[in-house]
């Protein structure tokens, strides 16, 4: 006696969770993508063929007219007098002992002004990296 099965088993594969994981995913990378913007100051910096690794959370900005800004993490640069800026970065620092401080100068700004930041992160034990950015070319000099 024969019996026939009445549920015949299905070789298609259904997609449509598929899509739906890509989709979420595309929609985090997307806002995500929207909410970081590291250096909102537009600034000139010098060229390197070396980058570094270090993922800083403090970071300076020397403006070409010579004017300081500081950022956290993702918040936006504000402005700050010179002498402002050690006890700032302290502070800071209190809050993440292992931070890095991002140091972004214009191409144009004098090495004493780079150097007496250095010299405040020196003095306090900072982790200091100075922003550049790559060189366009291997061609130009």
């Amino acid at each position: 006696m024969a019996l026939k099965r009445r549920n015949k088993p299905d070789a298609s594969f259904n997609m449509s969770s598929m899509t739906d994981f890509v989709f979420q995913i595309l929609v985090f990378f997307m806002l995500t993508s929207a909410v970081v913007h590291p250096n909102a100051i537009k600034v000139n910096l010098p060229q390197s063929n070396t980058q570094t690794k270090a993922k800083p959370l403090a970071r300076v900005v020397i403006d070409k007219d010579l004017n300081y800004y500081v950022g956290f993490g993702s918040d936006k640069e504000q402005p700050i007098p010179f002498e402002q800026l050690e006890s700032w970065l302290q502070n800071e620092a209190v809050k993440e002992p292992d931070m890095y401080v991002a140091l972004y100068g214009e191409t144009t700004v004098p090495l004493g002004e780079v150097v007496k930041v250095l010299s405040i992160a020196n003095a306090n034990k900072f982790k200091l990296v100075i922003a550049t950015q790559p060189l366009e070319s291997a061609g130009k000099k």
